[in-house]
């Protein structure tokens, strides 16, 4: 089998062969406004069978017409047909030595699967009913030094098409359908804000305090003024000192940066938008991100439907169902088979009773919630540890549609404090704040709540952070007394609200993995070392080492 080193060779040397033919192997593009259109005609063409079978078959070619084109990537070759790969799909391509001239011969010799290609040629209908473009010029508009890979129609190691994402897009059609998609809905989100009279603006990426959010942050350190800083966890501190300033409602579309575990739902690096509102209130922005949700899905439906197919949830236009964290935990642990967790049902209105249930059973407890109860401490993190051990996983089950065969987006309400250190408290329960996330399918997609607008409420709440951290939490916020200041400027009643990009596109696309609508993800980097090249040798067919060896046209 054929070294990666051997196919760039064997590929090398029929750019030498180009070369002397006076064939530019990487010239300057000829495709031009005009073959654009053409190409465009010609895919319009394709999905039209009356006018395909109105096409003449090759032997009632008319010669003289006006030449169609088509350019893109070679990707497959069926005798003297070529396949050649468009964003807009594949078409095909008939090729015979004696239609074309002395140079597009010589070209045609020198094709290799995966070269750039310019065709132009006449509209024709196959034996079998099908569009093909009889040749008339065949110009080479870029040379591929390896090969696709070996069916060209798939590239099947997951590994190897996150790190060969240039090749996993034009092997894979449905992940370049996926990244399409999500370029939809993220212009669907800017439009929709825009629309509510949000303005889109722009806030620092480095930041000299961590804040925003509770997670652990990357650091860096700049060099000329000698500052240690931190790629920003989230831009909510930036944003409300602009809501401060008179920009009653704005937003940000961006990636944030949080140095925490890698899984089906994380990644370091992922986007967000983050948006702010004056004088509204948490559940104004429940039913606002409801529309925008659904806005985003019917712009994605709209231009490709086939992606509802697999759903197993629905967004129903009515409102989607509210719920508190208690109720939710109340409904499931009642439910459960540990009998220390289903006491646990009767006690979440007692705070001291909770703490003394976990005091006394931390055994049971901690089998069952899969945590360390010994660092759960207070009411308002025992509460949590039960909602995301018990209740979380179970939303998809607890909300069905009425035929129970799909789940249901839903909005829990009513977080503890503690776990919330930028949001207003409750007016009637101060336990708890104005605040919701947002599931659909388990996935937590967005995080809102009434913002803590009095600056000396919001310090006392920095301080429990910087406690915390000096117990140990890494993801603890710093005191950012300039934030505290710009509260004491005033702050009106404002609500905010984060929406996870990639989750929403996750959902909207049927996608199980972050990675898979991430265009790059991170990953570890590859070893290097003896073998490391051969990275195509799973991947190349008996017929491109054929080639290579001898050096002639790919078949």
């Amino acid at each position: 089998m054929s070294t990666e080193p051997e196919l760039i060779a064997a590929r090398q040397a029929r750019q030498a062969t180009l070369l002397a033919a006076g064939i530019e192997p990487f010239p300057v593009s000829s495709v031009t406004a005009a073959d654009q259109a053409a190409r465009d005609a010609l895919t319009a063409l394709s999905k039209n069978s009356s006018a395909i079978a109105a096409l003449p078959e090759e032997a009632g070619i008319v010669e003289g017409g006006e030449l169609s084109s088509l350019f893109g990537r070679l990707l497959g070759k069926r005798g003297p047909f070529l396949i050649v790969r468009t964003p807009a799909g594949d078409l095909q391509a008939l090729a015979r030595s004696e239609q074309l001239s002395e140079t597009g011969q010589a070209t045609l010799a020198g094709l290799d699967l995966g070269d750039h290609v310019l065709f132009r040629g006449l509209p024709m209908r196959t034996k079998t009913g099908a569009l093909a473009l009889a040749l008339r010029e065949v110009l080479l508009l870029a040379k591929a030094q390896l090969p696709p890979p070996a069916k060209w129609h798939g590239f099947k190691d997951v590994e190897k098409r996150y790190r060969e994402r240039y090749v996993d897009l034009y092997a894979n059609r449905d992940v370049a359908r996926v990244f399409r998609a999500r370029s939809l809905i993220v212009s669907s989100v800017r439009t929709f804000l825009e629309n509510e009279s949000f303005l889109e603006v722009e806030t620092p990426l480095l930041h000299a305090t961590r804040g925003g959010a509770t997670a652990r942050p990357f650091s860096t350190h700049h060099q000329a003024l000698g500052l240690d800083l931190f790629l920003r966890i989230a831009p909510e501190l930036f944003l409300k000192r602009l809501v401060v300033g008179g920009l009653e409602r704005v937003f940000e579309l961006g990636r944030n940066f949080r140095n925490e575990g890698i899984s089906t739902r994380h990644n370091p690096e992922f986007t967000m938008v983050e948006l702010y509102a004056a004088y509204l209130r948490v559940d104004d922005l429940a039913t606002l991100v409801q529309q925008l949700i659904r806005a985003a899905d019917a712009r994605l439906l709209t231009a490709d439907a086939g992606f509802a197919d697999q759903r197993s949830f629905v967004l129903p236009e009515s409102p989607w169902p509210r719920i508190t964290v208690r109720e939710a935990v109340r409904r499931v642990a009642r439910l459960h088979p540990e009998a220390s967790v289903a006491q646990t049902a009767e006690l979440l209105d007692d705070a001291a009773a909770l703490e003394a249930h976990f005091a006394s059973a931390p055994q049971a407890l901690c089998q069952a919630l899969a945590c360390n109860t010994a660092t759960v401490v207070g009411y308002g993190q025992q509460l949590m540890a039960l909602f995301d051990s018990l209740a979380e996983p179970q939303l998809p089950q607890l909300f069905r549609d009425d035929s129970g065969e799909h789940s249901l987006p839903v909005f829990v309400f009513e977080y503890p404090v503690e776990v919330s250190p930028l949001s207003r408290k409750s007016s009637t329960d101060p336990r708890f704040v104005d605040r919701f996330e947002l599931f659909l399918e388990g996935r937590e997609l967005a995080n809102a709540f009434n913002e803590l607008n009095d600056p000396d409420d919001q310090a006392e709440r920095f301080r429990e952070q910087l406690g915390a951290r000096a117990r140990g939490d890494a993801e603890a916020m710093d005191f950012d007394e300039d934030y505290v200041r710009s509260l004491r400027v005033g702050l009106p009643p404002t609500a905010g609200l984060g929406l996870g990009i990639d989750r929403l596109v996750m959902s909207l696309c049927n996608q199980s993995s972050i990675r898979d609508v991430l265009l790059f993800p991170l990953l570890r980097p590859q070893r290097t070392g003896d073998g490391d090249s051969d990275i195509a040798a799973k991947e190349m067919t008996a017929g491109a080492q054929a080639i290579a060896s001898r050096g002639g046209h790919r078949a």
